[in-house]
């Protein structure tokens, strides 16, 4: 095991961020058998400060979190995991135990908008709402959904062609939509196409 700092309880704070988004899942707390038991399985396990005792995440709902890498701050007392999940991360139904929103400072939109799409595309699927446009998109099928992500396509070309910074934002914007909706369709995960650009990204790194 590192040297790890654990305080007086034996516990060290957890901080468990999703690998592919960065965003911040949950703080929560190991102890040494938590964290052997995180190293020994590949998912995450912590000590339940309420109930005294080990917990698996997932355990009993499914949403595991498989452990991409751990990292330790610079004094070695505290911890950051770097996950895959397998379901929400908070027993609400969200995503994240961090999804209240206290103080907005700005107007930035991060990766987040693109998490949430990707989570109503699913809800969509699910659920298909009447009159929901997604859901005309999965009853017509894939060859409706492939032809629309073509025109978008031809769309955001005749933009840069054009030269029109506005009209390219909003056709792109319109063209990454179709295509998660395409990879919903066909169940390939948004977040294996980034692993698949991060190992590209490795092995690029590797040859220089």
């Amino acid at each position: 095991m590192t040297n790890l700092t654990f305080d007086e309880k034996g516990l060290i704070p957890v901080i468990v961020q999703h690998a592919m988004t960065r965003e911040v899942l949950t703080l929560a707390y190991m102890n040494e058998e938590a964290y052997a038991k995180t190293v020994e399985t590949g998912e995450v396990w912590f000590f339940s400060r309420s109930r005294q005792e080990l917990w698996h995440k997932g355990e009993t709902s499914g949403n595991t979190q498989k452990v991409v890498s751990i990292k330790t701050d610079c004094d070695s007392d505290a911890l950051v995991v770097e996950v895959l999940p397998a379901g929400p991360a908070c027993h609400t139904g969200e995503d994240t135990c961090f999804h209240k929103t206290v103080e907005k400072m700005d107007d930035t939109v991060g990766f987040n908008a693109i998490s949430s799409l990707i989570n109503v595309i699913e809800e969509r699927q699910q659920s298909m709402p009447e009159g929901a446009y997604t859901t005309y998109l999965f009853e017509k099928g894939v060859d409706k959904i492939c032809k629309k992500v073509g025109e978008e396509a031809s769309e955001v070309i005749i933009a840069s062609k054009n030269n029109d910074g506005e009209e390219l934002k909003w056709e792109a914007a319109d063209l990454l939509y179709h295509l998660l909706v395409l990879l919903q369709n066909q169940q390939v995960s948004f977040y294996d196409l980034l692993q698949v650009l991060q190992k590209r990204h490795e092995a690029k790194a590797d040859k220089k």
